[in-house]
């Protein structure tokens, strides 16, 4: 059993954006969105005083957790109980290696600290040989833009980016009430399911995040102006995209026929380059 007066010992830390779950209802809700089942790798990403840990483990068996603060790391075990099938990893997760958890198949659970949740989720995308799905706590505003649709405001490189990697589904919201200390802003769950086979093909993902950074960074600008450091008119229309259109408008198979042809065409330069041309 956790021990009381040791899980009130423990200060938010801001640097780690930390923000306690408390509400049972919530993570009631969170394993009901997670469905965790016996022989799954599943590991969770700051685990902070173990409010979803202790479920999830009572689900699985096992679970490997990631947690940046050594204390809480340190302290994790005992306010479960010491149980034998968790296993903590006192990590950054954006450097952490999941590939020595599992080598495929993994699920990935976390209340993401909103100061790297970007970042840290860009680098799980870019695990997708790896990871499996993410059911992600993120400030409500990035789930709404990693779920927007061409056509709306929210719609961009955050969304382009995440949904050629995976499916996003927002399953619901979680009021700051939920937290302590409160945050300021509300938060959502999130589920990613990774593709199997992404909208962009794996040697042009890399690649594609260049005109998709350079469309929204001007997205009021016509494709004609925006792509001008990679593509003449001529191009953008073989390709087979209206030259005319503004970024925000356009889908999934267009940012994956414009970084195939950024792949195509650098690879025909370099081939020249080799060749002498």
């Amino acid at each position: 059993m956790a021990d009381r007066h040791d899980s009130e010992r423990h200060r938010p830390r801001r640097r780690f954006g930390q923000n306690f779950l408390q509400d049972p209802w919530v993570v009631e809700q969170i394993l009901q969105g997670v469905d965790p089942q016996p022989g799954q790798s599943v590991v969770e990403i700051g685990p902070g005083k173990g409010v979803i840990t202790g479920p999830l483990l009572a689900h699985l068996g096992v679970l490997d957790v990631v947690e940046l603060d050594r204390d809480l790391a340190q302290q994790l075990p005992r306010r479960l109980g010491k149980p034998d099938g968790l296993r903590v990893h006192q990590a950054d997760a954006l450097k952490f290696d999941f590939a020595q958890i599992a080598a495929r198949g993994l699920r990935v659970v976390g209340n993401l600290p909103y100061n790297i949740s970007t970042p840290l989720l860009f680098r799980l995308l870019g695990l997708a040989g790896i990871v499996e799905d993410m059911h992600l706590m993120l400030q409500a505003e990035v789930v709404d833009r990693i779920t927007a649709v061409p056509g709306t405001k929210a719609y961009g490189r955050l969304s382009v980016m995440c949904q050629i990697y995976g499916e996003p589904l927002k399953l619901f919201t979680i009021g700051p009430e939920a937290f302590r200390p409160r945050p300021r802003v509300t938060s959502a769950f999130l589920r990613i399911a990774l593709r199997q086979q992404t909208a962009v093909p794996a040697p042009a993902r890399d690649i594609s995040r260049r005109p998709v950074t350079q469309v929204f960074s001007q997205r009021r600008k016509t494709l004609r102006n925006a792509l001008k450091p990679f593509f003449t008119t001529a191009e953008i229309e073989a390709l087979g995209i209206d030259p005319g259109q503004r970024p925000d408008t356009l889908g999934l198979e267009a940012f994956a026929a414009l970084a195939r042809g950024l792949e195509m065409r650098e690879g025909t330069s370099k081939a020249g380059e080799n060749r002498g041309d």
